[in-house]
């Protein structure tokens, strides 16, 4: 039997948010103030596996972080979460990473120092540590440009070891979206978000962007925001809205999502209980300040899908 349920192969950093309805940044030495100001859990990788050990998965985390402030707040925070940090490597040559988020409630802009976000190397997801866990999860491939020549690799090696895979690329800052056609073949769920999706088909609609995801991934799950998420594998394709909530920021709020469907599908839910399921921890996830303050447990989350997902 693994030790855990998931090994998270990512980037750390904590996430300074300034929030404020009518946030407006100017240059030209004009200060500007904000209502809310919060230090905080982030990075795509780290959220998603708070996420997943708040619903009662196993989770080990694999990263970089400097011998510094932010990385010691990170680990402790993760540690906090139920997060096994073992195989985190400390490199004191680096600094950690970290990013301040512009959050206007409805929308949000970010501002990110790489540090160690690009640390971690191919070969530091070890065979060994493979062969622990029942499924790796990969998140950021884009800003992770160390990592990222290696994903094929250690997605093949996981799945020889009967592990699982799954994949999130988050935005490509250098639009270029190279590299996935060898990599989903070999992932067994994908998980862009609308924008990103449209950004690798170059399609607008959402049952045409799964549609050509899906024949190359095994399972795709699309987030779509207030429009709810779609789910396509196989010949089944399963669309659900999302409910209306008081937003208090969005920060992290796919990532939540992401954790539900990995939580359903590593319990071998169906594709519509899943879809549910990630929705709900995702939309949960938007009442709180930051990334972690409101995930779910799974008892919640649960409640949660059947108060929004009742049968008339």
């Amino acid at each position: 039997m693994a030790k855990y349920d998931l090994l998270v192969a990512g980037e750390i950093n904590p996430d300074l948010i300034l929030t404020d309805p009518n946030l407006e940044p100017k240059f030209g030495q004009v200060e500007v103030l904000v209502e809310n100001a919060t230090l905080t859990v982030g990075s795509s990788s780290v959220i998603f596996a708070c996420g997943a050990a708040r619903l009662g998965l196993k989770v080990a985390f694999l990263g970089v972080v400097g011998d510094d402030m932010f990385g010691r707040f990170m680990l402790e925070a993760m540690e906090d979460k139920g997060i096994d940090i073992s195989s985190v490597i400390i490199d004191p040559d680096q600094g950690t990473g970290f990013t301040v988020i512009l959050n206007k409630v409805k929308d949000r802009g970010m501002i990110t120092y790489m540090g160690a976000i690009n640390a971690l190397a191919p070969d530091q997801v070890s065979n060994k540590l493979l062969s622990q866990t029942r499924h790796l999860h990969i998140a950021s491939y884009f800003l992770q440009t160390k990592l990222r020549p290696g994903v094929l690799d250690v997605f093949s090696r996981a799945k020889v070891l009967g592990v699982t895979s799954s994949l999130d690329t988050n935005w490509d800052p250098e639009n270029e979206w190279v590299g996935l056609d060898e990599i989903l073949p070999v992932t067994d769920v994908f998980l862009p978000n609308e924008a990103e999706g449209e950004a690798l088909t170059g399609k607008h609609n959402p049952e045409e962007i799964v549609t050509v995801l899906s024949a190359k991934a095994g399972r795709v799950a699309m987030k779509m925001g207030a429009d709810g998420a779609i789910a396509k594998q196989g010949g089944q394709l399963i669309r659900l809205p999302a409910p209306h909530v008081g937003i208090v920021d969005t920060v992290g709020a796919g990532d939540s999502f992401d954790a539900g469907f990995i939580y359903g599908y590593l319990h071998e839910w169906s594709l519509e209980e899943s879809l549910k399921l990630g929705i709900a921890c995702g939309s949960l996830s938007t009442l709180g300040p930051g990334g972690t303050s409101a995930q779910p447990t799974l008892k919640e989350a649960q409640a949660y899908m059947e108060k929004i997902y009742q049968e008339d």
